[in-house]
C-alpha cells in the first residue's frame, strides 16, 4: 500500500495528485463488524473540488481522446495485473470497510480483475462500420467517438466490481472521469484509483472526489462540462440526479434497485432450491441489487420447501467477514440495519410469520457490529410491502402460488424487473418463465445474484433506465456514432 494509503486521513485524487480538500471536515470510516476499528478519515469534499476535477478532466480529455487503442489497451492490462497482484490486499480492505465475507471480498477483486481485461481488448476492437453509398466515389462510414467528461456515481455494495465496470469502459473507449465513490466505502476506491495511477494513466484522466452525494453528486450532475452520468444506487437518488443533468442535455445511465423473485415450480429438486435460495438471499448480508427477496413456491412444495429454508437459515454462521468460518456478515451501517428492522416490523404488522430470525444479533462477537439474524417470513401476500419494496438486508419473504402462470404474475407484479430465477427440471416452464418474466437477467436453475462480465447487464422497469452495462454493450453509452462521407477528389 502507498504512504498516501497508510496515513488516517485521506485526500482527493485531482489532476494526478493527491489533494486536500477545499473544506476541512472529514468522516470517519468504520468497520461495520467492530465499529471501534476506524479505517482512516475521508474528506467532505465541497462543489469548489467537484469543479476543480472536471476542469482537470476536460484538460485531459483531447490528449487522451487522440491515445492510441493499443496505447488505451496497455494501461488497462497493466492495471488488470496490479489489481490481480494486490488483490488479497485489497479484499481484506473491502472486507473490513463493507462487511462482506473475505471469500466474496477477494472474489469481488478478482471479478474486477476480470472486467479489466475484458476492456483492454476493445480499443483493439473494431468499433465503426462500412457502409455502401449512393456515390461509387465516397467512402462512407461510422466512428465511436468518446462522448466526453463522465461522472461515475457507484454505491458501497460492490466497491470494487461496480466502480471498474464502469470506469473501465469509460476509459477504454477514451472519455475522461470524475469518480464519486459510496461514502461508506471510500478506502477501496482510494485503492482502485492508486491502481489506475500505478498502470501509467496519464493525469487527469482519472479524478476521485469523496463525499456526500447531495453535494458531490449534484454538482457533478450540474457541472456543464459532464457530458454524461452512470450512476448505480437507489431509486431515489438515480431519478434526482437523472432530472438533474438531463434537464440540461446530458446523458444519464441509471442502474438502480431490484426485487427479485425466485419460482420454485412443483417439480425442483428441493435441496438445489433451498441452497439456491439461501446463497441468493443471505449471501452479501442481502445487500445486493440482484438478491432473492420472494420466494414464489409451487402450492405442492410450500410446506416442506419452508420448513427446510428455515432451517438452513437457522444454521447460517454469522459474524465479521474476516473470519473465512462466516457465511454472513453485517449490514454496511447503523441506518442500514435500522431500515432492515423497520421493514421486519412492517412485514409483521402486515400479517405475514416471522418463522426464524428477524431481530439484531448482540453476542459477544456482534454487539459491535450492524448485525441481523437471517429472516424468513411466510404467509406473505404479493401485495405486502416486503413483497412489493426493496429491503436490502438478509429478509426473505415466501409467497404461495397455485400455478405457474400464477407464480409469474406475482412475480412481474412489482414496479422493479431486474433479476429472476426459476427452479424446474422441466424445460417448457423454463421458456415459458423467460418469455414471461418482466426482468434483464434471467436465471433457471440458479440464483438470482450473480452476472458474468462480458455479457450485458441491466434490468427493466423500475430498476433502470433502459440502458446496458458490462460486455460490448458499454460502448452503447460511453461512445457516440460520427458518420463520415469521404469523397474522392477529382482525378
Amino acid at each position: 500500500m502507498s504512504a498516501q494509503a497508510t496515513e488516517t486521513r485521506f485526500r482527493n485524487y485531482i489532476g494526478g495528485e493527491w489533494v486536500m480538500p477545499s473544506g476541512a471536515e472529514l468522516r470517519p470510516n468504520q468497520n461495520p463488524a467492530d465499529t471501534r476499528e476506524v479505517l482512516g478519515e475521508f474528506p467532505r469534499s465541497s462543489e469548489e473540488d467537484v469543479a476543480r476535477a472536471v476542469e482537470a478532466a476536460a484538460e485531459a480529455l483531447p490528449a487522451w481522446r487522440r491515445t492510441s487503442g493499443p496505447q488505451r489497451s496497455a494501461i488497462l492490462t497493466k492495471a488488470a495485473e496490479i489489481l490481480e497482484r494486490r488483490a488479497q490486499e485489497i479484499g481484506e480492505v473491502l472486507t473490513r470497510e463493507e462487511g462482506k465475507t473475505i471469500g466474496e471480498g477477494v472474489g469481488e477483486v478478482l471479478r474486477g480483475v476480470q472486467i479489466l481485461r475484458f476492456y483492454a481488448g476493445e480499443p483493439l476492437r473494431p468499433i465503426g462500420e462500412n457502409y455502401a453509398s449512393a456515390n461509387p466515389d465516397t467512402f462512407l462510414y461510422t466512428e465511436r467517438v468518446p462522448v466526453g467528461v463522465v461522472g461515475v456515481i457507484t454505491p458501497w455494495n460492490f466497491p470494487v466490481a461496480i466502480p471498474i465496470w464502469k470506469l473501465a469502459p469509460c476509459l477504454a473507449y477514451g472519455n475522461t472521469a470524475v469518480f464519486k465513490p459510496a461514502e461508506l466505502t471510500p478506502l477501496t476506491a482510494h485503492l482502485i484509483t492508486e491502481v489506475f495511477a500505478e498502470a501509467g494513466l496519464p493525469a487527469g484522466v482519472l479524478n476521485l472526489v469523496h463525499g456526500p452525494g447531495q453535494v458531490v453528486g449534484e454538482a457533478l450532475a450540474r457541472h456543464p462540462k459532464v457530458n454524461a452520468i452512470t450512476f448505480t444506487g437507489s431509486n431515489a437518488v438515480g431519478r434526482h440526479l437523472y432530472q438533474i443533468a438531463t434537464a440540461r442535455g446530458a446523458k444519464v445511465q441509471l442502474e438502480l434497485g431490484g426485487k427479485n423473485p425466485v419460482v420454485i415450480a412443483e417439480d425442483a429438486d428441493l435441496a438445489q432450491a433451498v441452497e439456491i435460495v439461501t446463497s441468493g438471499a443471505m449471501r452479501s448480508t442481502g445487500q445486493k441489487c440482484t438478491a432473492t427477496s420472494r420466494v414464489i413456491v409451487a402450492e405442492p412444495l410450500l410446506k416442506e420447501f419452508t420448513e427446510a429454508l428455515v432451517e438452513r437459515a437457522k444454521s447460517i454462521t454469522v459474524g465479521p467477514g474476516i473470519d473465512p468460518a462466516t457465511y454472513m456478515g453485517p449490514l454496511v451501517s447503523e441506518e442500514r440495519r435500522e431500515s432492515v428492522l423497520r421493514y421486519i416490523e412492517i412485514g409483521k404488522q402486515e400479517g405475514a410469520k416471522l418463522l426464524t430470525g428477524g431481530e439484531p444479533l448482540t453476542g459477544p462477537e456482534h454487539k459491535h457490529g450492524f448485525f441481523v439474524a437471517p429472516t424468513v417470513f411466510a404467509d406473505v401476500e404479493p401485495t405486502m410491502r416486503i413483497a412489493q419494496e426493496e429491503i436490502f438486508g438478509p429478509v426473505v419473504g415466501v409467497i404461495r402460488a397455485r400455478s405457474l402462470d400464477e407464480a409469474i404474475e406475482i412475480a412481474n407484479g412489482v414496479d422493479f424487473g431486474l433479476s429472476a430465477s426459476i427452479i424446474t427440471r422441466d424445460i417448457r416452464k423454463a421458456f415459458h418463465f423467460i418469455r414471461s418474466v418482466e426482468a434483464g437477467i434471467v436465471h433457471v436453475n440458479s440464483e438470482t445474484a450473480g452476472a458474468e462480465p462480458h455479457v450485458p447487464f441491466g434490468g427493466m422497469k423500475g430498476s433502470s433506465s433502459y440502458s446496458r452495462e458490462q460486455g460490448r454493450a458499454a460502448m452503447e453509452f460511453f461512445t457516440q456514432t460520427k458518420t463520415v462521407y469521404l469523397d474522392l477528389p477529382p482525378a
